[in-house]
């Protein structure tokens, strides 16, 4: 039986995000038949590894100091295999401004986008309107405002400013709002998502009943069929690994535009990758199982 170190909390303003989806995954391991040591990544991460001796570490945090490769940098040094993606092609995906510029070199289609310095105001910017502002190394929505007008542009900055100095504007997408998932290489089911409120934010994300979810999305063939051809180059011009999720925005064309890559999906139980699992018939002790099995040292 393996024992498998699952990293959850940490010191991100995705922590308590963190602590429900390390929660999770431990209790879907030890379903399993998995040894579980739940850690907190915001106390004494090494001596707690080095105490716990795991043959495998499941990372469970959100966010900075975990989803940015800084954690996943330490575990190569420490010869622990780990889940998800390595220490490059988690840094570059949490960082908005550097993956989207290796979209747009790579032809994935991704909304045009303007970076606005940390010296900088909303005198600067240049979008038209509406457009979204942005913190580019925070998830689950947080520090998010989208600008209908220019005069909301400067609480937005002011907001955004709270997590991160420099900030990623981008041209809002109208349109519906998809994720796909992909475990190991393969294309889950993709989601629709219709968040009562309008806009998935931070509430609607988890709050449970905020929001509806469609899986399989209602889609034409074809254009599902493109989405999963995009979602796929995504993944892989970051060199995702094990479990990443894709969030796309569909516009009135049919044109799909990608908003990120999450390479540390959400687990809890409003979250997108369990319910695009089990709607490919994989209930969530499968899923982290399969997470585990695909766990490995990427340098």
């Amino acid at each position: 039986m393996k024992k498998i170190a699952v990293l959850k909390g940490g010191r991100s303003a995705e922590r308590e995000v963190s602590l429900t989806t390390g929660k999770e995954v431990a209790q879907g391991l030890r379903q399993r038949g998995y040894e579980v040591v739940e850690i907190d990544a915001a106390g004494q991460l090494c001596s707690e590894l080095l105490a716990c001796a795991p043959d495998v570490v499941f990372i469970a945090l959100h966010g900075r100091w975990g989803e940015d490769g800084s954690v996943q940098g330490l575990l190569e040094m420490m010869q622990l295999p780990y889940t998800g993606s390595g220490v490059v092609s988690s840094a570059v995906a949490i960082d908005k401004v550097i993956s989207k510029t290796i979209f747009v070199a790579n032809d994935v289609p991704t909304p045009a986008f303007q970076v606005l310095a940390p010296e900088c105001g909303a005198q600067e910017i240049t979008l038209a309107p509406p457009y979204v502002i942005k913190p580019p190394r925070e998830g689950s929505s947080i520090g998010i405002t989208i600008v209908t007008d220019k005069s909301q542009a400067p609480a937005a900055i002011e907001d955004a400013r709270q997590y991160d100095g420099e900030l990623l504007l981008e041209n809002f997408i109208e349109g519906r709002e998809l994720t796909v998932a992909v475990l190991d290489g393969r294309l889950l089911p993709i989601i629709e998502i219709e968040p009562e409120s309008g806009v998935y934010d931070y509430e609607s994300k988890y709050t449970p009943g905020s929001t509806r979810y469609t899986c399989p999305a209602k889609l034409d063939g074809e254009v599902a069929a493109k989405i999963g051809e995009i979602a796929l180059k995504a993944y892989r011009v970051l060199d995702c690994a094990g479990a990443a999720r894709v969030d796309f925005m569909l516009d009135g064309h049919g044109h799909p535009w990608v908003l990120e890559v999450n390479t540390i999906p959400g687990m809890t139980p409003t979250s997108l990758l369990p319910k695009a699992a089990a709607a490919a018939g994989m209930d969530f002790g499968e899923l982290v199982e399969a997470m585990v099995k695909s766990a490995s040292l990427k340098i």
